[in-house]
Formats: C-alpha cells, sequence, structure tokens
C-alpha cells in the first residue's frame, strides 16, 4: 500500500470508530468540513452572503457545498448522497424492562438488521439527548449490554434449522441483574450526560458494537467494521468535497441523509425537502430566478453512493455470474430497470468516465430476477429533482449485519473517483 493509501484507510477507520449513531456520523462529517474551510450557514439564515464553501446541518443529516469561482445561475450541480443510518437497536423511550432477576433495556429493532448478528455482542450506547435548555450527544464506548443467545443444551436443533428469533420477545438487552426499576435508565444516562434526570426530555440513542474498526487477513486485505452501510459512502463523500479542488463552472454537493434505512419520509431524510431547499436557495442567492434554477437542475447530476453486495464465496448462487462484484476490484455501478436504483445507460456511462479519468476500477451489479433489490436514495433524489443519477458503491460482505466486512482498497477508490468527479472529470 502507498502512504496515502494508508492515510485514507486509517482516516475511514477513525471516522466509523467515532460515529455509533447517526448523530456522530454527521458530526465527525462536519469536523472534517470544518478544517477544510467550509463554514455553517442555518437554515433560518438569510442567504443574502452565502460562503463559498458551507454546510447546513438539519437532525442528524448534513449539506455541504463548494460554489465554483466560475459558476452562474445555471451551472450544473454536482451531487453525491449518501446516508448516515444504519440498521440497530435504539432505546424505547420507558427503557427499564427485565424481569426473572435481570435488568433489560426496552429497545426497537431499527431497520432491515441482521438480528442474530447482535446476539453475544458487547453493546455501547450512543445518540441525542434532548435537554430543557437544548440538546447534547453522548457516547459511552464500553460494554454497557448485551443480547444473550439461549444455551445450545436448551435449543438443540439450532445449528439445523437456525436461529428463529422474535423482535419483541428475544432482542431485549440485558445490563444488569436485580428487579428493574423506573427511572434507573434516565438516571445512568444523566450521569453519563453530566446533566440531572429532570433535565432529560428525551432521546433518539442507538446500542452498537463497542468493537473497533480492524485491518482484517493475512495479508491486510480487508477492513471490518460497523456501519459500513452506508458510513464508508459518508466518509468518501466528506473527503472528495474537502479535498476537491475548485469546482470551476460548477457547484460540487454532498446531501448526507438520515432515515434511508426506514424509508427516507422524514425531515432529514431523502424523501423530505432538504437537499430541495438548500440547492434552490443557493441559486436564488446567486441571482437565479425560478426558470434558471429549473434549468440547472436539468443540467445537473447526481451520484447516489451506497454499498453494493459483494458475492459471496459460500453462496455465489445468490449472484449472476456476469454481474458479481469482488472486494478490491473497484466500485461497483448498480442497476436495476425496475427503478430500484437511479442508473440510467447515460448515467452509467458518465460514471465509467469519471472512474476512467480517476484511475479507478469499476464493476457493474445487477440483482439476480428471482433475488429481491434493494433501493437507495438514487430513485428518490432522481424522482424529487429530476437530476441525471446513478447509484454506485463499494462492494461488502455482511450487509446490515452489526458488523461488516469490504475491502481496504475500495473506500479510498471511491473517494479518488468523487474527487475526480467533483472537479468536472
Amino acid at each position: 500500500m502507498n502512504t496515502q493509501h494508508d492515510n485514507n484507510l486509517n482516516d475511514l477507520m477513525a471516522y466509523l470508530d467515532s460515529s455509533p449513531s447517526p448523530w456522530h456520523a454527521t458530526a465527525s462529517a462536519i469536523a472534517r468540513l470544518v478544517a477544510a474551510g467550509f463554514v455553517e450557514v442555518a437554515a433560518t439564515d438569510a442567504f443574502n452572503d452565502v460562503p463559498a464553501k458551507g454546510y447546513m446541518q438539519r437532525g442528524a443529516a448534513v449539506v455541504a457545498w463548494h460554489h465554483g469561482s466560475q459558476a452562474g445561475p445555471t451551472s450544473p450541480l454536482r451531487i453525491v448522497g449518501a446516508h448516515t443510518d444504519s440498521p440497530c437497536l435504539k432505546v424505547k423511550p420507558h427503557a427499564d424492562a427485565g424481569g426473572c432477576g435481570w435488568k433489560q433495556l426496552a429497545v426497537e429493532v431499527y431497520g432491515g438488521t441482521l438480528l442474530n448478528s447482535w446476539l453475544d455482542r458487547d453493546l455501547g450506547i450512543a445518540g441525542r439527548v434532548e435537554l430543557r435548555d437544548g440538546w447534547t450527544t453522548v457516547s459511552v464506548n464500553e460494554p454497557i449490554a448485551r443480547v444473550p443467545q439461549l444455551a445450545i443444551h436448551l435449543d438443540r436443533d439450532v445449528n439445523e434449522r437456525g436461529v428463529i428469533l422474535d423482535k419483541q420477545a428475544h432482542m431485549t438487552p440485558v445490563w444488569g441483574v436485580g428487579a428493574a426499576r423506573d427511572g434507573e435508565f434516565r438516571e445512568w444516562l444523566a450521569g453519563r450526560a453530566d446533566v440531572t434526570p429532570a433535565d432529560i426530555l428525551g432521546w433518539d440513542l442507538s446500542l452498537f458494537d463497542v468493537t473497533t474498526a480492524a485491518v482484517l487477513g493475512a495479508d491486510a486485505s480487508l477492513l471490518a467494521a460497523g456501519r459500513l452501510d452506508n458510513q464508508a459512502s459518508c466518509w468518501a463523500a466528506t473527503v472528495a468535497l474537502c479535498h476537491a479542488g475548485d469546482p470551476g463552472a460548477a457547484t460540487a454537493v454532498i446531501a448526507l441523509f438520515d432515515h434511508e434505512e426506514v424509508g427516507s419520509q422524514s425531515a432529514s431524510g431523502a424523501a423530505g425537502p432538504l437537499l430541495e431547499h438548500v440547492i434552490e436557495r443557493l441559486a436564488l442567492a446567486h441571482g437565479a430566478d425560478r426558470s434558471q434554477y429549473l434549468a440547472q437542475l436539468a443540467t445537473s447530476s447526481c451520484v447516489s453512493a451506497d454499498n453494493a453486495h459483494s458475492v459471496h464465496p459460500n453462496y455465489p448462487e445468490r449472484h449472476e455470474a456476469g454481474h458479481r462484484p469482488v472486494v478490491n476490484q473497484g466500485p461497483a455501478i448498480k442497476l436495476n430497470n425496475n427503478q430500484r436504483y437511479a442508473t440510467s445507460a447515460a448515467s452509467a456511462a458518465m460514471v465509467q468516465r469519471v472512474f476512467e479519468v480517476a484511475g479507478v476500477p469499476w464493476q457493474v451489479f445487477v440483482s439476480r430476477n428471482n433475488m429481491p433489490c434493494g433501493t437507495t436514495i438514487g430513485p428518490i433524489t432522481a424522482t424529487r429533482l429530476g437530476i441525471d443519477t446513478v447509484d454506485v458503491g463499494i462492494p461488502q460482505l455482511s450487509m446490515h449485519s452489526a458488523r461488516e466486512l469490504c475491502g481496504t482498497q475500495d473506500p479510498p477508490w471511491l473517494a479518488q473517483a468523487l474527487t475526480a468527479y467533483f472537479e468536472g472529470a
């Protein structure tokens, strides 16, 4: 590996480890933007004197832009979209549960989680806490809770029939012994947030595996971590925007949304108006009228960056032979003619040219006809804004597991390609 690759990989691992919740993923991205000279613009600001390099946060989402020095009212937008959220277990408002001498935490399963992957893992707690006079974030990177699996002695045929888990009955983690007491979790949380229990009005808290990101394999070719889907893309988009040069006669934009794993329909999700409002206000701030803004959208493009399914060596039949992405062979262009992905022949050709200019290898992924296909923010963005969009992602295994696996080469390659895209490749 070269020095730049090592630096990028180390920075990605630091990003993943510092982002145990969507709130922290957004904060980690913003820290990198600020270090690169981006200035915060609040949603309530007038947009009269907008910085060329700025960002706006909405919940656990952020939109950032770099307005090119030669960009005019109808100059194109080059947008990269990703999402900050990942499937997980979230703490319910009345958190104290349990019985039979065990203290447990009441949790809600968030997104399409691989439930069995959360068994017998040391879990920390992170997210946002709402206070009477504002809010704060907490990240307790310690083993606080665990979802214990039933012993094989009490489930003799588990290996033959597989683990069958009921989301309500079997996914409640233990976090102590004794009788459950109402208010105990709030008291514990208050101590970690350095406030009083009465200060806390609510929370958005995720459980996460406290094991840090790690390079894996005798040849150090693999990266194991939680939340690779889709924080690896958030990292690549942010790094690309920070490192890219002047976009010239264009505006480079990243949109890191929340709630993709549950349908994107929220104020901070891709189906909401966040991106649309920001880019329209930017257009108006730079002198465009409504007609020019619509003309700008027609000339713009979007890369929806969300991870792809690598072929699994133990289940190769789940992929079509001609469309089997492999880790460390480059990002995959994702196509689905039923519009689960937004890629068209034209947008696929566009991103192929970007990869070629950037010197990045690429692959193609299409699902088998008899296999269901996931979806991304790509079709949503294309539908809301009418912008030509391509779906691209690094190949990975164990998608939606508590701990996922990808190659060490692909995330830096994605960042390299997105940098070239922002620079007009």
